[in-house]
Protein backbone atom coordinates (compact mmCIF):
# COMPACT_ATOMS: atom_id res chain seq x y z
CA UNK A 1 0.00 0.00 0.00
CA UNK A 2 2.90 2.57 -1.50
CA UNK A 3 1.77 3.83 -4.76
CA UNK A 4 3.19 7.24 -4.07
CA UNK A 5 6.48 8.28 -4.58
CA UNK A 6 7.95 9.94 -1.27
CA UNK A 7 7.69 13.52 -1.33
CA UNK A 8 9.09 16.87 0.83
CA UNK A 9 6.66 19.35 2.72
CA UNK A 10 8.49 22.75 3.16
CA UNK A 11 7.33 25.67 4.62
CA UNK A 12 8.83 28.92 3.80
CA UNK A 13 8.19 32.11 5.53
CA UNK A 14 4.94 31.03 6.81
CA UNK A 15 2.60 33.56 8.60
CA UNK A 16 -0.56 33.08 9.78
CA UNK A 17 -2.97 35.65 12.48
CA UNK A 18 -6.12 34.92 13.91
CA UNK A 19 -7.41 39.02 14.26
CA UNK A 20 -4.90 40.67 15.42
CA UNK A 21 -2.86 37.64 16.96
CA UNK A 22 -0.31 36.47 15.82
CA UNK A 23 0.15 32.19 15.88
CA UNK A 24 3.07 31.64 13.15
CA UNK A 25 5.54 33.72 12.54
CA UNK A 26 7.95 33.34 9.89
CA UNK A 27 7.89 29.96 9.90
CA UNK A 28 11.12 27.80 7.78
CA UNK A 29 10.86 24.00 8.13
CA UNK A 30 11.82 21.57 5.41
CA UNK A 31 10.33 18.11 5.82
CA UNK A 32 12.26 15.61 4.16
CA UNK A 33 10.81 12.93 1.44
CA UNK A 34 9.97 9.43 3.99
CA UNK A 35 11.12 11.69 6.68
CA UNK A 36 9.11 10.88 10.38
CA UNK A 37 9.15 14.28 11.33
CA UNK A 38 7.61 15.61 14.58
CA UNK A 39 6.52 19.38 16.05
CA UNK A 40 6.94 19.94 19.64
CA UNK A 41 5.88 22.34 21.71
CA UNK A 42 3.73 23.37 24.54
CA UNK A 43 -0.15 24.28 24.37
CA UNK A 44 -0.50 27.54 22.25
CA UNK A 45 3.25 27.24 20.79
CA UNK A 46 1.34 26.64 17.50
CA UNK A 47 2.19 23.30 16.56
CA UNK A 48 -1.96 21.63 16.03
CA UNK A 49 -2.13 25.07 13.92
CA UNK A 50 0.67 24.37 11.77
CA UNK A 51 -0.66 20.84 11.27
CA UNK A 52 -4.13 21.78 10.26
CA UNK A 53 -2.31 24.95 7.37
CA UNK A 54 -0.50 22.00 5.87
CA UNK A 55 -3.90 19.80 5.71
CA UNK A 56 -5.52 22.69 4.60
CA UNK A 57 -7.94 23.48 7.36
CA UNK A 58 -5.81 27.02 7.85
CA UNK A 59 -5.11 29.43 4.99
CA UNK A 60 -1.46 31.14 5.88
CA UNK A 61 -1.74 35.04 5.32
CA UNK A 62 1.78 34.97 4.00
CA UNK A 63 4.57 32.48 2.45
CA UNK A 64 4.61 29.80 0.74
CA UNK A 65 3.21 25.98 1.70
CA UNK A 66 5.25 23.20 -0.84
CA UNK A 67 4.65 19.62 -1.40
CA UNK A 68 6.82 17.70 -3.68
CA UNK A 69 8.20 21.30 -4.78
CA UNK A 70 4.14 22.64 -5.47
CA UNK A 71 2.65 25.51 -3.77
CA UNK A 72 -0.54 23.96 -2.56
CA UNK A 73 -1.19 27.03 -0.92
CA UNK A 74 -4.57 27.46 -2.87
CA UNK A 75 -5.64 23.86 -3.06
CA UNK A 76 -8.52 22.93 -0.96
CA UNK A 77 -8.23 20.09 1.60
CA UNK A 78 -10.26 17.59 0.44
CA UNK A 79 -7.87 18.09 -3.18
CA UNK A 80 -4.67 17.74 -1.24
CA UNK A 81 -3.95 14.17 -0.71
CA UNK A 82 -3.02 14.41 2.47
CA UNK A 83 -4.10 12.38 5.73
CA UNK A 84 -4.74 13.37 9.14
CA UNK A 85 -5.20 11.69 12.47
CA UNK A 86 -6.93 13.44 15.29
CA UNK A 87 -6.77 13.68 18.52
CA UNK A 88 -10.16 12.23 19.22
CA UNK A 89 -10.44 9.48 16.32
CA UNK A 90 -13.41 10.92 14.93
CA UNK A 91 -15.14 7.55 14.35
CA UNK A 92 -18.40 7.47 13.22
CA UNK A 93 -19.98 5.35 16.32
CA UNK A 94 -22.75 3.82 14.49
CA UNK A 95 -20.57 2.28 11.65
CA UNK A 96 -18.63 -0.93 11.68
CA UNK A 97 -15.05 -0.79 11.87
CA UNK A 98 -14.64 -2.01 8.04
CA UNK A 99 -17.48 0.72 7.22
CA UNK A 100 -15.30 3.59 8.79
CA UNK A 101 -12.34 2.43 7.00
CA UNK A 102 -13.96 2.52 3.67
CA UNK A 103 -15.52 5.68 4.48
CA UNK A 104 -13.02 7.79 2.62
CA UNK A 105 -13.01 5.55 -0.09
CA UNK A 106 -16.63 5.44 -0.71
CA UNK A 107 -16.96 9.02 -1.39
CA UNK A 108 -14.11 8.98 -3.95
CA UNK A 109 -16.19 6.44 -5.40
CA UNK A 110 -14.11 3.72 -5.39
CA UNK A 111 -15.14 0.22 -6.96
CA UNK A 112 -16.32 -1.77 -4.30
CA UNK A 113 -14.10 -4.86 -5.00
CA UNK A 114 -11.67 -2.03 -4.48
CA UNK A 115 -12.70 -1.21 -1.68
CA UNK A 116 -13.15 -4.60 -0.07
CA UNK A 117 -8.98 -4.66 -1.02
CA UNK A 118 -7.89 -1.92 0.04
CA UNK A 119 -9.89 -1.68 3.64
CA UNK A 120 -8.99 -5.35 4.25
CA UNK A 121 -4.99 -4.69 3.71
CA UNK A 122 -5.12 -1.69 6.11
CA UNK A 123 -6.89 -3.29 8.86
CA UNK A 124 -3.81 -5.97 8.33
CA UNK A 125 -1.09 -3.43 8.72
CA UNK A 126 -2.90 -2.30 12.09
CA UNK A 127 -3.44 -5.59 13.55
CA UNK A 128 -7.17 -5.26 13.31
CA UNK A 129 -8.00 -7.96 10.59
CA UNK A 130 -10.22 -9.89 12.32
CA UNK A 131 -12.42 -7.25 14.10
CA UNK A 132 -13.88 -5.83 10.91
CA UNK A 133 -17.35 -6.67 11.87
CA UNK A 134 -17.39 -4.76 15.35
CA UNK A 135 -18.00 -0.78 16.29
CA UNK A 136 -16.34 1.69 17.93
CA UNK A 137 -17.81 1.27 21.27
CA UNK A 138 -16.69 -2.91 21.30
CA UNK A 139 -12.78 -1.77 20.86
CA UNK A 140 -10.75 -0.31 23.11
CA UNK A 141 -8.47 3.02 23.26
CA UNK A 142 -5.60 1.74 21.26
CA UNK A 143 -7.76 -0.44 19.16
CA UNK A 144 -10.01 2.86 18.40
CA UNK A 145 -7.03 4.63 17.20
CA UNK A 146 -5.42 1.84 15.14
CA UNK A 147 -9.29 2.04 13.06
CA UNK A 148 -8.43 5.80 12.92
CA UNK A 149 -5.10 5.34 11.44
CA UNK A 150 -6.45 2.30 9.30
CA UNK A 151 -9.46 5.23 7.82
CA UNK A 152 -6.25 7.75 7.08
CA UNK A 153 -3.92 5.46 5.66
CA UNK A 154 -6.38 3.88 3.35
CA UNK A 155 -6.62 6.78 0.86
CA UNK A 156 -2.99 6.53 0.20
CA UNK A 157 -2.13 9.80 1.05
CA UNK A 158 1.18 11.56 0.24
CA UNK A 159 1.57 12.96 3.55
CA UNK A 160 0.25 11.44 6.63
CA UNK A 161 -0.45 13.86 9.87
CA UNK A 162 -1.12 12.80 13.01
CA UNK A 163 -2.92 15.33 16.01
CA UNK A 164 -1.41 14.32 19.55
CA UNK A 165 -2.97 10.82 18.75
CA UNK A 166 -1.40 8.94 21.83
CA UNK A 167 -2.88 11.61 23.85
CA UNK A 168 -5.71 9.48 24.96
CA UNK A 169 -4.12 6.89 25.92
CA UNK A 170 -2.71 5.13 29.11
CA UNK A 171 1.23 5.26 29.57
CA UNK A 172 1.70 1.46 28.49
CA UNK A 173 -0.12 1.38 25.61
CA UNK A 174 1.51 4.67 24.38
CA UNK A 175 4.39 3.24 24.47
CA UNK A 176 3.39 0.34 22.77
CA UNK A 177 1.47 2.55 19.84
CA UNK A 178 4.26 5.04 19.71
CA UNK A 179 6.59 1.55 18.44
CA UNK A 180 3.91 0.61 16.19
CA UNK A 181 3.46 4.13 14.53
CA UNK A 182 7.12 4.21 13.66
CA UNK A 183 7.12 0.57 12.00
CA UNK A 184 4.00 1.15 9.80
CA UNK A 185 5.75 4.51 8.61
CA UNK A 186 8.52 2.69 7.72
CA UNK A 187 6.42 0.33 6.49
CA UNK A 188 4.39 2.68 4.16
CA UNK A 189 7.61 5.02 3.58
CA UNK A 190 5.08 8.24 3.88
CA UNK A 191 6.59 11.00 4.74
CA UNK A 192 4.76 12.10 8.29
CA UNK A 193 4.60 15.04 10.35
CA UNK A 194 3.63 14.24 14.54
CA UNK A 195 2.31 17.04 16.75
CA UNK A 196 2.97 16.07 20.48
CA UNK A 197 3.79 18.16 23.82
CA UNK A 198 5.05 14.77 24.89
CA UNK A 199 9.15 15.10 24.63
CA UNK A 200 9.49 11.64 25.36
CA UNK A 201 7.23 10.66 22.02
CA UNK A 202 8.89 13.25 19.42
CA UNK A 203 12.69 11.85 20.93
CA UNK A 204 11.45 8.38 20.54
CA UNK A 205 9.87 8.29 17.07
CA UNK A 206 11.47 11.64 15.41
CA UNK A 207 13.71 11.71 12.21
CA UNK A 208 14.18 15.52 13.43
CA UNK A 209 11.86 17.53 15.35
CA UNK A 210 10.91 20.87 15.37
CA UNK A 211 10.44 22.87 19.01
CA UNK A 212 7.77 25.66 18.62
CA UNK A 213 7.62 28.31 21.41
CA UNK A 214 4.72 31.07 20.63
CA UNK A 215 4.61 30.33 16.76
CA UNK A 216 8.01 30.62 16.32
CA UNK A 217 10.35 27.57 15.37
CA UNK A 218 12.64 27.55 17.92
CA UNK A 219 15.33 25.14 17.05
CA UNK A 220 15.23 22.00 14.28
CA UNK A 221 17.22 18.87 14.15
CA UNK A 222 17.69 15.11 14.96
CA UNK A 223 16.35 14.44 18.82
CA UNK A 224 20.12 14.39 20.31
CA UNK A 225 21.52 17.11 18.68
CA UNK A 226 18.39 19.19 20.30
CA UNK A 227 19.12 17.20 23.35
CA UNK A 228 22.68 17.87 22.89
CA UNK A 229 23.44 21.03 21.87
CA UNK A 230 20.50 23.29 22.92
CA UNK A 231 20.40 26.84 21.06
CA UNK A 232 18.91 28.75 23.94
CA UNK A 233 17.03 28.40 27.47
CA UNK A 234 13.87 27.67 26.15
CA UNK A 235 14.71 24.38 24.06
CA UNK A 236 17.19 23.54 27.15
CA UNK A 237 14.36 23.08 29.46
CA UNK A 238 11.74 21.78 27.13
CA UNK A 239 13.96 19.29 25.80
CA UNK A 240 14.75 16.84 28.64
CA UNK A 241 15.17 18.73 32.05
CA UNK A 242 18.56 20.67 32.85
CA UNK A 243 20.22 22.99 35.01
CA UNK A 244 20.64 26.46 34.07
CA UNK A 245 23.60 28.42 35.79
CA UNK A 246 23.50 32.31 35.30
CA UNK A 247 27.23 33.78 35.45
CA UNK A 248 29.02 35.81 32.56
CA UNK A 249 31.37 34.52 29.65
CA UNK A 250 35.01 35.70 31.11
CA UNK A 251 37.43 34.77 28.12
CA UNK A 252 36.46 32.90 24.74
CA UNK A 253 38.41 31.62 22.28
CA UNK A 254 38.39 28.86 19.46
CA UNK A 255 37.84 25.89 21.67
CA UNK A 256 37.08 27.04 24.99
CA UNK A 257 34.49 29.81 26.78
CA UNK A 258 35.88 30.44 30.08
CA UNK A 259 32.45 31.02 32.24
CA UNK A 260 32.04 32.37 35.51
CA UNK A 261 29.20 31.38 37.59
CA UNK A 262 28.68 32.40 41.79
CA UNK A 263 29.42 29.59 43.93
CA UNK A 264 30.94 27.59 41.36
CA UNK A 265 33.53 29.52 40.33
CA UNK A 266 35.13 29.58 36.60
CA UNK A 267 33.64 26.11 34.13
CA UNK A 268 35.78 25.63 30.59
CA UNK A 269 33.00 25.36 28.50
CA UNK A 270 33.39 23.67 25.09
CA UNK A 271 33.08 26.81 22.24
CA UNK A 272 29.84 25.37 20.32
CA UNK A 273 28.71 26.92 16.94
CA UNK A 274 26.42 30.10 17.94
CA UNK A 275 27.23 30.11 21.72
CA UNK A 276 27.84 33.54 23.35
CA UNK A 277 31.51 34.84 23.02
CA UNK A 278 31.25 37.46 26.05
CA UNK A 279 28.76 39.33 28.38
CA UNK A 280 26.15 37.46 30.72
CA UNK A 281 24.72 33.85 29.43
CA UNK A 282 24.56 30.62 31.65
CA UNK A 283 25.55 27.26 31.09
CA UNK A 284 22.99 24.56 30.67
CA UNK A 285 23.61 20.56 32.72
CA UNK A 286 21.66 17.57 32.60
CA UNK A 287 20.87 16.16 35.70
CA UNK A 288 22.59 12.55 35.07
CA UNK A 289 25.74 14.52 34.57
CA UNK A 290 26.05 15.90 37.89
CA UNK A 291 28.15 14.22 40.32
CA UNK A 292 27.58 14.16 43.86
CA UNK A 293 30.14 12.28 46.36
CA UNK A 294 29.54 12.05 50.21
CA UNK A 295 33.85 13.37 50.46
CA UNK A 296 35.59 15.38 47.57
CA UNK A 297 37.87 13.02 45.45
CA UNK A 298 41.50 13.59 45.94
CA UNK A 299 43.46 14.78 42.72
CA UNK A 300 42.67 16.50 40.00
CA UNK A 301 40.13 14.10 38.16
CA UNK A 302 39.10 17.01 35.51
CA UNK A 303 35.97 18.10 37.37
CA UNK A 304 34.97 21.20 38.89
CA UNK A 305 34.18 20.88 42.50
CA UNK A 306 32.16 22.47 45.11
CA UNK A 307 30.13 22.21 48.04
CA UNK A 308 26.16 21.65 48.57
CA UNK A 309 23.59 19.97 50.82
CA UNK A 310 20.63 18.00 49.69
CA UNK A 311 17.63 19.97 50.12
CA UNK A 312 15.05 17.65 48.72
CA UNK A 313 15.25 13.72 47.08
CA UNK A 314 13.22 11.73 45.18
CA UNK A 315 13.23 7.82 44.70
CA UNK A 316 12.39 7.09 41.03
CA UNK A 317 13.59 3.09 40.99
CA UNK A 318 15.93 2.92 38.09
CA UNK A 319 17.53 7.06 39.69
CA UNK A 320 17.31 8.90 42.59
CA UNK A 321 16.42 12.65 41.57
CA UNK A 322 18.21 14.88 44.22
CA UNK A 323 17.63 18.81 44.53
CA UNK A 324 20.96 20.14 45.84
CA UNK A 325 21.74 23.73 47.03
CA UNK A 326 24.93 25.23 46.21
CA UNK A 327 24.90 28.67 47.52
CA UNK A 328 21.89 30.31 46.04
CA UNK A 329 21.71 28.17 43.49
CA UNK A 330 19.35 24.71 43.25
CA UNK A 331 20.78 22.26 41.18
CA UNK A 332 19.11 18.51 39.81
CA UNK A 333 21.00 15.46 40.05
CA UNK A 334 19.85 12.67 38.78
CA UNK A 335 22.35 9.05 40.45
CA UNK A 336 21.79 5.97 38.72
CA UNK A 337 20.18 3.53 41.60
CA UNK A 338 22.09 0.29 41.94
CA UNK A 339 20.63 -2.88 44.22
CA UNK A 340 21.81 -1.94 47.93
CA UNK A 341 22.86 1.56 47.25
CA UNK A 342 22.59 3.76 49.80
CA UNK A 343 20.39 7.43 48.99
CA UNK A 344 21.70 10.69 50.13
CA UNK A 345 19.40 11.97 52.86
CA UNK A 346 17.57 15.55 53.06
CA UNK A 347 19.59 17.88 54.91
CA UNK A 348 22.92 15.99 54.10
CA UNK A 349 26.58 17.98 52.96
CA UNK A 350 27.59 16.55 49.72
CA UNK A 351 30.28 17.37 47.25
CA UNK A 352 28.98 18.11 43.61
CA UNK A 353 31.08 18.11 40.78
CA UNK A 354 30.42 19.16 37.13
CA UNK A 355 31.98 17.95 33.78
CA UNK A 356 33.00 20.26 31.89
CA UNK A 357 32.61 18.75 28.81
CA UNK A 358 28.88 17.95 29.58
CA UNK A 359 27.84 21.30 29.62
CA UNK A 360 26.89 24.00 26.86
CA UNK A 361 27.04 28.05 27.10
CA UNK A 362 23.60 29.39 25.89
CA UNK A 363 22.49 33.47 25.65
Amino acid sequence: MNPHKKISVECRNIELSFGSTIVLRDVDLMIEPGEFFALLGPSGSGKSTLLRLIAGFNRHQRGELLVDGRDITPVPAHERNIGMVFQNYALWPHMSVFDNVAFGLVERRVARAEIRRRVGTALEMVGLGSLAARRPGQLSGGQQQRVALARTIVIEPQVLLLDEPLSNLDKNLRVQMREDLLTLQRKLGVTTIFVTHDQEEAMTTADRMAVLDQGIVQQVGPPIDLFDNPVNRFVANFVGTTNLIEGEVVSADAATIRFSATGIGEIAVPATTGAPRSGKACVTLRPHTLRLARTRPVGDDGQVWTEGWVEHSEFLGEFARYRVRVGELALLSDEAHRLGGALYKPGETVAVGIEPRETRCIA
